[in-house]
């Protein structure tokens, strides 16, 4: 279970950036900076599908960087199975799986295999528990044999899913996924919602932040909405697609919002 309570991030100030200590401005006003997630409290439970929607700049991605130590907050606590994240950040990053927006970001290796290693390898295990999970990891995401394939050569869509199975080989509690659907076609996007709906049915927690609902509104148990770093709408997606569009988040113009329902993605004009 991921835990956060009276949770505040904020950017630094400019004054702060520029280096004046006291973080004050010209006229000696303080310069807090920016409020990115603002006194939140939240639960997830384990095996929950999760969709924290927003539109840009709500403060999505911070909020769900805090739950493995990525980014540390100002004020307030976050825990991970009932231990605070910064206690012990290679628990947290152990149960909390985190697949980043670009791929390239957290892809460190030049082949598939090398990167979907590179989690268990740091974790200090075994060769025959590392290959375990390696080929576990690979059979998730459908792509068994091709731990040779080098990450250049690969689609968007490949590189979404080696990041997944990446994150997988961790063998998290939690996978978050940080608009995992950005600049993919079709076939791609339909393969990585189909990954995702196993994991989940399988038991593995899944969190998915994005502005656009289109995608995961049938897979979701519960829709959490920020606006301005804080957490305004909570419930199931039935009862919060109204509040979600005023927010500036696109969601289906029909579909079956019921949990664990399968929502078809509308298509624009």
């Amino acid at each position: 279970m991921i835990a956060l309570e009276s949770l505040t991030c904020r950017y630094e100030g400019r004054n702060r950036e520029e280096g004046d200590e006291n973080g004050t401005d010209e006229n000696g006003v303080d310069d807090v900076g920016t409020v990115a997630v603002d006194d939140v409290t939240l639960t997830v439970p384990d095996g929950e599908f999760l969709v924290v929607a927003g539109a840009n700049g709500s403060g999505k991605t911070t909020l769900v960087r805090t739950f493995n130590g990525l980014v540390r907050p100002d004020t307030g606590t976050v825990s991970v199975n009932g231990t605070p994240v910064d206690e012990d950040l290679v628990a947290a990053r152990a149960a909390i799986g985190m697949v980043f927006q670009e791929p390239r970001d957290q892809l460190v290796s030049a082949t598939v295999g090398g990167d979907v290693a590179f989690g268990p390898e740091n974790l200090g295990c075994s060769r025959a528990e590392i290959d375990r999970r390696v080929s576990a990891a690979l059979d998730a995401v459908n792509m068994v044999g091709r731990e040779d394939d080098r990450i250049a050569a690969l689609s968007g869509g490949e590189r979404e899913r080696v990041a997944i199975a990446g994150a997988l080989a961790m063998e998290p509690d939690h996978l978050v996924c940080d608009e995992p659907f950005a600049g993919l076609d079709d076939p791609a996007r339909e393969s990585v919602l189909a990954r995702l709906r196993v994991l989940h049915r399988e038991g593995t927690g899944v969190v998915v932040v994005t502005h656009d609902l289109r995608d995961v509104v049938g897979l979701a148990d519960r829709v959490v909405g920020l606006a301005d770093g804080r957490v305004v709408v909570d419930g199931s997606p039935g009862a919060t697609l109204p509040d979600l569009a005023a927010l500036g988040v696109r969601i289906p113009e029909t579909c079956d919002t019921d949990a664990g329902g399968e929502a078809g993605r509308s298509t624009d004009p």
